[in-house]
């Protein structure tokens, strides 16, 4: 079977009632060349499965769900990082677009609109989210709190979306990616990730990354496998989505959610077990995957930072180290960049 390695784009353009939204969709029109990833994953040993597929509308809305469980520290610990110190953000960085990749429901993000309205800077946000539903919604419910707010959301993967940015129309821009999404990319993944980034910048625009930090195992692993089941239903979802989108007839009775932190390696794994022998087809993909009892796929990694190594990494690039936020613990960190004046 041929597989094309470009998938076809098809930028899908409209604009909601209210004239201070607007939603660009950029998809992959060939199903087969958008589960190409998926094959090359599930036809390997050990198996594996890209993050991206959790994020289906259903899956969007779990994670918040995960959010706000008490042993999900990361989102409690970054929210109070950037309520005591959003004023500082933007006062350092001045007005600017404001892009968040992977923006959910923007729950964070008032927080930095917030920041940036005391100053009466003129507010402009861009969205990214592979979730369309998810990204609309919580546009709206932004442009009900924020009157002067003006919001232009991408429907997208990440690298796609970066290539699509327009010129700011305020003197500079931030792209923020913010919670620890950074950790579930591979060394050479992340820095592939940093070069896009830079790639998207202007001089003297600005990125804000947030990064979990090294901490106890006792810490890390509730926070991946919580007492409510949360996190496992969010896992488990990545296969119907794949049930939806490639035709699949997978059964998630069969399988189990699996995390536990390799300290070798410095990051948490989450992994689905399969609880017997079988057979699993998706149609669309023209592919039949075999499992045998206790044989897993490996669906995420989520690694853990230490600041000094991030922080040379990105001034390899050019980024500039601004100003690093944490909390008291050192659970978790904040960091401002700025790409090099020429």
């Amino acid at each position: 079977m041929v597989i094309s390695n470009s998938p076809v784009l098809s930028p899908n353009k409209y604009t909601g009632v209210n004239p201070r939204l607007k939603i660009d969709t950029f998809r992959e029109q060939c199903p087969l060349a958008a589960g190409e990833d998926v094959i090359q994953g599930l036809t390997q040993r050990p198996k594996t499965l890209p993050p991206k597929y959790f994020y289906d509308d259903q899956g969007s809305l779990l994670f918040e769900k995960i959010c706000d469980l008490p042993e999900y520290y990361l989102t409690r610990t970054e929210t109070k990082i950037l309520q005591n110190y959003a004023s500082e953000i933007a006062h350092l960085t001045g007005a600017c677009e404001i892009v968040e990749l992977g923006s959910g429901s923007s729950t964070k993000t008032r927080i930095l609109l917030d920041a940036y309205q005391d100053l009466d800077h003129p507010l402009h946000y861009l969205p990214i989210d592979i979730s369309g539903g998810i990204l609309e919604q919580s546009a709206y419910d932004l442009l009900e709190n924020y009157p002067t707010l003006h919001i232009h959301g991408i429907v997208s993967t990440y690298e796609t979306a970066l290539k699509h940015l327009n010129f700011s129309p305020l003197p500079a821009r931030m792209i923020g990616f913010i919670g620890s999404t950074l950790g579930n990319l591979k060394p050479e993944e992340c820095h592939v990730f940093f070069s896009h980034i830079v790639e998207a910048l202007q001089p003297g625009d600005y990125f804000l990354l947030g990064v979990d930090l090294h901490k106890s195992p006792s810490i890390l692993e509730p926070a991946y496998d919580d007492s409510q089941g949360v996190t496992a239903a969010f896992n488990l979802n990545m296969l119907r989505h794949l049930n939806h989108l490639f035709e699949g007839n997978f059964n998630l009775q069969n399988f189990e959610h699996l995390a536990f932190y390799n300290q070798t390696d410095h990051q948490i794994e989450m992994h689905l077990k399969s609880l017997r022998s079988q057979t699993v087809e998706l149609k669309k993909l023209n592919l039949a995957i075999e499992f045998t009892t206790g044989e897993t796929i490996h669906t995420e990694i989520s690694r853990k930072f230490e600041l000094e190594k991030i922080r040379a990494e990105l001034e390899d690039l050019g980024l500039v180290s601004l100003k690093t936020w944490t909390d008291e613990n050192q659970w978790f960190g904040l960091i401002l960049y700025q790409l090099k004046m020429v």
